[in-house]
C-alpha cells in the first residue's frame, strides 16, 4: 500500500512539473502559426486532451475485458474511473476545438465528420456510465463491460475520420508524409511536453477516481483477535 501511494505521489508531481515546464513554451516559446496565428495555440489544450480521451477509453477497453474474465470489483471501478474522466476530456475536446473552429473556421459548429464522430464517442460512454450506475453490487454484472468493449470501435473511428471522409478538420500532421519537416521543431516540443503532462494526470486522476469508488474496507476481522484475546484473561 505504501509503495502503491508513493508512486501515486510521484506520478501526480510528475505531471505538475512537466505542466508548469509546458505552459512558458505553448504560450510564449512556440511560435505562432504562419497562417492561423496566435489560435493555433489551441493545439496545445485539443490535442493532448484527445489523446487523454482515447487513453482513458483504452483504459476502459482493458479493464472491460478483465471483468468479462474475471468479474473482479476493481477491474469494474478501473472502467468506471476510465470512462468518467473520458468524458471530461472528451467534452475538453470538443470545447477548444469549437473554440478553435470559430477563430479559424469561422463558425463554432460544423457538421464535420470528425466532430460528429467526437460527440458519437463520448455519448457512447455517457451511456456506458448509465448503465454501469444502474448495477448493483461490487462486482456488478458483464453487461456494462461489454458496453464498454464495444464502444471502443467509436475510437478509431473517430481517430481516422480526417482520412476516411471529407472533412473540415485537418489531417494528421506529424505522422504526414513530407519532405520538409511537418512542423516546427519548437512547436513539436510544445505540443510533446503539454501531450506527456495531460498524459500523467490522466493517469493519476483515473488512479485517485477508481480508489475512490472502492468501499470502505471492513475493519471487523481486525478487531476480532483483540476481543477473542480479551475474553481469555
Amino acid at each position: 500500500m505504501n509503495h502503491r501511494n508513493h508512486r501515486h505521489r510521484n506520478t501526480l508531481a510528475a505531471g505538475v512539473i512537466v505542466a508548469v515546464i509546458a505552459v512558458p513554451l505553448a504560450l510564449v516559446i512556440a511560435p505562432p502559426d504562419a497562417v492561423q496565428g496566435q489560435a493555433q495555440r489551441l493545439m496545445y489544450l485539443h490535442v493532448p486532451s484527445a489523446w487523454s480521451a482515447y487513453l482513458c477509453f483504452t483504459l476502459v477497453l482493458l479493464a472491460s475485458l478483465w471483468h468479462l474474465i474475471r468479474r473482479t470489483g476493481a477491474s469494474r471501478r478501473v472502467a468506471r474511473a476510465a470512462a468518467e474522466i473520458g468524458v471530461g476530456l472528451t467534452a475538453l475536446t470538443l470545447a477548444t476545438g469549437s473554440l478553435w473552429g470559430a477563430l479559424t473556421w469561422g463558425t463554432w459548429w460544423a457538421w464535420d465528420a470528425r466532430v460528429i464522430s467526437t460527440v458519437a464517442m463520448g455519448l457512447v460512454y455517457v451511456v456506458y456510465l448509465s448503465v454501469e450506475g444502474l448495477t448493483p453490487g461490487e462486482q456488478g454484472s458483464r453487461v456494462p463491460a461489454a458496453i464498454g468493449v464495444a464502444g471502443f470501435l467509436t475510437v478509431p473511428v473517430v481517430h481516422f475520420s480526417v482520412l476516411w471522409f471529407r472533412t473540415l478538420h485537418q489531417p494528421p500532421t506529424i505522422l504526414a508524409p513530407s519532405v520538409d519537416p511537418p512542423i516546427d521543431p519548437l512547436m513539436l516540443l510544445a505540443l510533446a511536453t503539454t501531450t506527456l503532462a495531460f498524459t500523467l494526470l490522466t493517469v493519476w486522476a483515473v488512479d485517485t477516481r477508481a480508489t475512490a469508488l472502492a468501499p470502505e474496507p471492513d475493519r471487523a476481522p481486525e478487531r476480532e483477535p483483540a476481543v477473542r484475546a480479551e475474553a481469555l484473561r
